[in-house]
C-alpha cells in the first residue's frame, strides 16, 4: 500500500482547476472594443505531481457589432479583424468552443471550478467577463474575479515581469515573431506556470528531506 495519496490537481489548487489563457483584442476597453482571439491551455498532474500542458484550444473570433477598431491595438497585435482566411466565428460560438473542453476538465480532474491563469490576468478575465455578459452566457466555468498572475510569480521567482523576458529566464526559447498570437503566449505563459509550480514542489520536497535529517 502507498503510504501517500497519489498527486492530485484538485487538492493542488482548493479544488479550482488553472487553465492558462490569453485574449487579443481590437483596443484596452472590455465593452467597447472587440475579443478578436482567445487561445486556453489546459494542463493536467502527471503520476510525479509534476504540472504539465495537456489541451490547447483556440478560436478567432468575430468583432461584436459595433465594437470599436483601435489602429495600435491592430497594429500591434497584427489582426486583421474582417480577413475571410481568419474563419473566425460569432463571440457567442467562440465561448461555446473554448468553454467546452474546460468544462470537460474541470469535470474529470475532479475540480469544482476552473481559474483564469494569464499574464497580467485582469485584462484577460475584464475582456472574458464582458463577452460572457454580451452573449448572455449562463454557464461560465472560470472563477468571475479571482485569478493567477504569472507576472507576479515571475517577478517573485525570476526577477522578470515581462512575459518574454520571463519565459527565458525560466529556460525557454521565446520568438517574437510568433508572439502576440492567442495560442503563442498562452502556451509560453503556461510553460512558465507550470515550471514556477513545480520548481515550488521541488523546493518544498527538498526543504522537507533537510528537516527530516536534522531530526533523525
Amino acid at each position: 500500500m502507498p503510504d501517500h495519496d497519489p498527486p492530485s490537481l484538485a487538492r493542488r489548487f482548493r479544488g479550482y482547476l488553472p487553465v492558462i489563457v490569453d485574449i487579443e483584442t481590437s483596443g484596452l476597453s472590455p465593452s467597447e472594443h472587440a475579443l478578436l482571439e482567445i487561445a486556453v491551455v489546459i494542463p493536467e498532474m502527471n503520476s510525479d505531481g509534476d504540472l504539465q500542458i495537456s489541451e490547447i484550444h483556440s478560436t478567432h473570433v468575430k468583432p461584436f457589432p459595433g465594437a470599436r477598431m483601435d489602429p495600435a491595438a491592430l497594429s500591434f497585435n497584427r489582426i486583421d479583424p474582417y480577413h475571410p482566411f481568419r474563419f473566425a466565428v460569432d463571440e457567442k460560438e467562440a465561448l461555446a468552443k473554448i468553454f467546452q473542453p474546460v468544462r470537460a476538465a474541470v469535470k474529470r480532474m475532479a475540480c469544482t471550478r476552473a481559474i483564469l491563469v494569464g499574464h497580467n490576468p485582469a485584462f484577460d478575465i475584464s475582456f472574458l467577463n464582458a463577452a460572457v455578459a454580451r452573449c448572455g452566457v449562463k454557464r461560465n466555468p472560470f472563477h468571475p474575479f479571482s485569478t493567477f498572475d504569472t507576472a507576479t510569480l515571475s517577478g517573485l521567482v525570476y526577477g522578470q515581469t515581462v512575459l518574454a523576458k520571463a519565459v527565458q529566464a525560466a529556460g525557454f526559447e521565446w520568438n517574437n515573431e510568433e508572439a502576440h498570437s492567442a495560442v503563442y503566449d498562452a502556451q509560453q505563459t503556461a510553460r512558465l506556470f507550470c515550471a514556477i509550480v513545480n520548481r515550488w514542489k521541488d523546493l518544498v520536497a527538498i526543504e522537507k528531506s533537510n528537516a527530516n535529517g536534522l531530526f533523525r
